[in-house]
């Protein structure tokens, strides 16, 4: 009698190893924190800790790193989304970073925070003392993310040397560090724009609703639809307009474009990622198009 196997689909495997990844933090880091944006991604990395971790509290503090310039829709769904669990949430402030001198605002039209974010987010590691923390990246999203393993390490400035990255063979991750320093963890980094979206309606998860299609006010900037907002000025030329559109991946205002969507169900966002042939940062992020390695300069530096 032939023993019965048992196979994991797809996006069961890469559940499986990304709770192993989040367990294996818990177990050898002695102060991680789950950095959450609101987006898709960070919501997914929420269910996948409620799946390690419940029905206990996560052995982390939630953190959030707010540049002032956030959509107000997901502002509200982070509020709402983690009093519903019930577990803590910590804001760091690149308003506050600006106030005290560490961090200079851009000016001009094409001014962001969204690189002010770096010195935020090193200072709330400090200041808290984690060791270890949780992002949504994933390799497909850009080619600097391509290169990063699943635990990123960062010297005791923040900062990330490609060139000394660890090999992770076997499932096995060292994550032994010396004072100062501390790990950057990416459990979903195996996953696809599209395997982010099966799962969220998989699980039925909420996110907040600039992800599906609305009718917001916009304009056009270098092949880009932004929203019309107090945080971004228009240069000559540029006129506000409707349409209807949604948002591939959430960031700062000043940098993240819409795209021209009809779909307003999970359904049909699942149906449309399926169906494009462009990256969600390469179609919708102003961040990544300063340079050719623009991401990978900010990673040094110490970004997400």
């Amino acid at each position: 009698m032939n023993a019965a196997t048992y196979e994991l689909s797809h996006l069961r495997a890469l559940e499986a190893e990304a709770i192993h990844v989040m367990r294996e933090v818990a177990a050898e880091l002695e102060r991680p924190v789950l950095l959450f944006s609101g987006g898709k991604d960070s919501i997914v990395l929420l269910r996948l800790a409620e799946k390690a971790f419940r029905p206990g509290r996560f052995p982390f503090p939630v953190m959030h790193v707010d540049t002032g310039h956030n959509f107000p829709e997901v502002l509200e769904f982070r509020d709402r989304r983690l009093g519903e669990l019930g577990e803590r949430l910590i804001v760091a402030s690149v308003q506050e970073s600006i106030d005290s001198g560490r961090a200079v605002e851009e000016l001009g039209p094409r001014a962001s925070r969204n690189r002010l974010q770096t010195v935020t987010l090193l200072d709330a590691i400090e200041e808290h003392g984690f060791d270890a923390a949780f992002g949504g990246a994933r390799r497909d999203e850009e080619r600097a993310r391509a290169k990063e393993r699943i635990f990123s390490f960062r010297d005791d400035f923040g900062q990330w040397n490609p060139k000394a990255q660890r090999p992770e063979l076997w499932s096995l991750y060292n994550g032994r560090i010396r004072r100062g320093e501390h790990v950057r963890v990416f459990p979903i980094s195996n996953w696809t724009e599209l395997d982010v979206w099966q799962y969220i309606a998989e699980e039925g998860l909420e996110v907040p609703p600039i992800y599906f299609a609305h009718e917001r006010e916009v304009f056009q900037r270098d092949g880009m639809l932004y929203a019309v907002s107090p945080h971004l000025e228009l240069i000559d030329g540029e006129e506000p307009f409707t349409a209807s559109v949604r948002y591939r991946t959430v960031g700062d205002m000043s940098c993240t474009g819409a795209v021209e969507s009809a779909a307003g169900t999970l359904e049909a966002v699942v149906d449309e990622i399926a169906a494009t042939r462009i990256t969600e940062r390469g179609e919708t992020r102003a961040d990544d198009r300063v340079t050719e390695a623009a991401m990978e300069d900010r990673k040094r530096e110490g970004y997400f």
